[in-house]
């Protein structure tokens, strides 16, 4: 390895703790903002995601302050060490699971939006939280097992990822990771969202002819609302796909040219473009959705929000209609 491509990967590392503290801290705050604005109850796919987010950022930063200080490995403590922080399984762990975890918030919407009655009946909270459990149970069976069988210390080194039985096991396990944990998630946020979109769609269409009919404006203000929300999923998935993407080519590349170095420049660099992912996440939410934005203004000192008159006919009620439709929104 030359000293250019070393200080390159150094450096990538560094960027890669770098991005794992942000994403820590601002999922740290989003999941503060949701319980104190009372929605961790009724947004609980939401709030997994975010605590899987914040478990993967986490486990970033002691992941790779542990391997930046290159720890010779050896013993019981260095195989455990290599298995869980050095090898990245932890890491993993939580990435995987919010991959989960967020095809359950799109299915959910799905499910809401083109299937209302359905869901109203069918949908019981049982089901919400065994979502939210099998995400992290895929996450830990997945990446502890395969961390478990291909991972070895060698001359206080760890290898993660790497001791594969033959070709074929590694065949099978980039393949089928590519398929499962990518290419099966934008499936299902195209079908999804296409259909919510249609659903919606539909729904206005009829808004408007019984608006047009002079009834409340109610429904649309409802219907608006709910648009607010799938489009910034839509936007949270779009982000997904763009930002995994090349972690998902490097798995492929591996397959290709299997010779080549098993981490090194190009690694680190999709896991950086990855956790942008991870760390942009709470930030969309915190800029998109009413409850978390009027919590974390009231947590930055500099920003005062502005009280409105309560003197005049009528305010009162006026003020309570868009507090009320503000944490709907969400």
């Amino acid at each position: 390895m030359t000293s250019q491509s070393s200080d390159l990967e150094f450096y990538f590392a560094c960027a890669v703790v770098v991005i794992g503290v942000v994403g820590t801290a601002g999922n740290a705050v989003v999941l503060y903002a949701l319980v104190a604005s009372k929605q961790h109850k009724k947004l609980v796919l939401i709030v997994n995601q975010n605590a899987l987010d914040l478990f993967s950022s986490f486990f970033l930063v002691i992941c790779y302050v542990v391997k930046l200080c290159n720890v010779y490995l050896t013993g019981a403590v260095g195989h455990w060490l290599c298995l869980t922080l050095v090898g990245e399984s932890l890491i993993w762990l939580g990435t995987n699971g919010s991959i989960i975890n967020l095809a359950s918030i799109t299915i959910e919407r799905y499910l809401k939006v083109a299937h209302p009655i359905w869901s109203r009946k069918k949908m019981s909270p049982w089901m919400i939280y065994s979502a939210m459990a099998f995400s992290w149970l895929v996450g830990i069976v997945y990446n502890i097992t395969v961390a478990f069988e291909t991972s070895r210390v060698v001359d206080g080194v760890c290898y993660s990822y790497a001791f594969f039985r033959g070709s074929v096991d590694i065949w099978a396990n980039n393949i089928w990771y590519v398929s499962f944990f990518y290419v099966n998630i934008i499936a299902i946020f195209v079908f999804c969202y296409g259909s919510i979109l249609v659903a919606i769609r539909r729904q206005a269409s009829v808004m408007a002819d019984h608006g047009s009919a002079g009834t409340s404006t109610a429904p649309p203000q409802m219907t608006q609302i709910q648009t607010n929300v799938i489009k910034t999923m839509i936007l949270v998935c779009a982000f997904y796909a763009a930002t995994r993407l090349p972690a998902n080519v490097y798995v492929i590349l591996k397959l290709v040219d299997p010779s080549s170095t098993l981490v090194d420049g190009r690694f680190y660099a999709s896991v950086f473009i990855a956790f942008l992912y991870t760390t942009m996440n709470p930030f969309i939410y915190a800029t998109k959705f009413d409850p978390v934005k009027q919590v974390l203004r009231g947590i930055i000192p500099c920003k005062k929000t502005s009280v409105e008159p309560t003197d005049g006919p009528g305010s009162a009620g006026t003020t309570g209609t868009r507090k009320h439709l503000g944490n709907e929104r969400f």
